[in-house]
């Protein structure tokens, strides 16, 4: 099992922004990382803020879901594995961030993680203990096999990269490892996503505009074949027709 650890967190003061509503009315809270890697892990010594609204000074930090530290802070450094959560007066509690202390751990980018970008998945070993004969998986489906390298690049981001992804390597000296799961979720961009809208709604005023013109107005005029009556033009001095004589049509 890993070392132990202090059991005194070490905090320190820093400013947090503003953070908007929530659908119930709420103000949001959130954690931000540092580094930017989730999980993040014990080793990294990472630090945690607090943002959201209300006053920075009345941060309350809970790990595990019981307090952690006197009000007052909104940043602190980990010194403990875990799971951490804050909230402010006003706000709702923040999702949970877990600090990992595994074995083998696969980190993902802690950012949107965008169609046609770019992204690295990590795998590492505790307190970067030297890892071989490394394999990635996704949704259970073996991916590839590294005998020299710790990183998966995923290029260009595809929707179907989505899902649960999660490492196995041999981590010296305490054999085979494998890490946890972690999700990563590809958002279609802001630019795609209007493009398409704009499509759909341009298809959407075609089709209305045809159905349209296929309705017969109840107001307009219906146009009929026209009436003709034939009538025999008797020949000179009331003789009967010849070959020869002239026939009118009578409209």
């Amino acid at each position: 099992m890993p070392w132990p650890h202090p059991t005194v967190p070490s905090p320190a003061l820093a400013l947090a922004g503003w953070c908007p509503l929530s659908p119930t009315g709420t103000q949001n809270t959130k954690i931000l990382m540092e580094p930017p890697w989730t999980p993040p892990v014990l080793w990294d010594r990472v630090t945690l803020t607090c943002h959201g609204s209300g006053t920075a000074s009345a941060t309350t930090w809970y790990k595990n879901g019981k307090r952690w530290w006197e009000p007052g802070l909104d940043r602190l450094t980990v010194t403990l594995s875990g799971t951490y959560t804050c909230d402010r007066p006003g706000s709702a509690l923040s999702p949970p961030v877990n600090i990992s202390d595994d074995w083998l751990v696969l980190q993902v980018p802690a950012q949107t993680l965008l169609e046609g970008e770019t992204v690295t998945l990590r795998c590492r070993g505790w307190r970067n203990n030297p890892i071989t004969s490394m394999s990635f998986y996704h949704e259970e489906k073996e991916l590839r096999v590294v005998s020299n390298g710790t990183e998966l690049s995923l290029s260009p981001l595809q929707l179907n990269h989505s899902g649960s992804y999660r490492c196995k390597g041999w981590v010296n000296p305490w054999g085979w490892q494998e890490s946890a799961p972690v999700t990563v979720t590809v958002q279609v961009a802001a630019g795609v996503g209007g493009a398409l809208l704009f499509l759909l709604l341009l298809m959407g005023v075609i089709v209305a505009w045809h159905r349209w013109h296929r309705v017969v107005s109840p107001h307009a005029t219906t146009l009929q074949d026209p009436q003709v009556t034939y009538t025999e033009l008797r020949g000179p001095q009331g003789r009967p027709r010849e070959p020869g004589d002239i026939y009118g049509n009578v409209l």
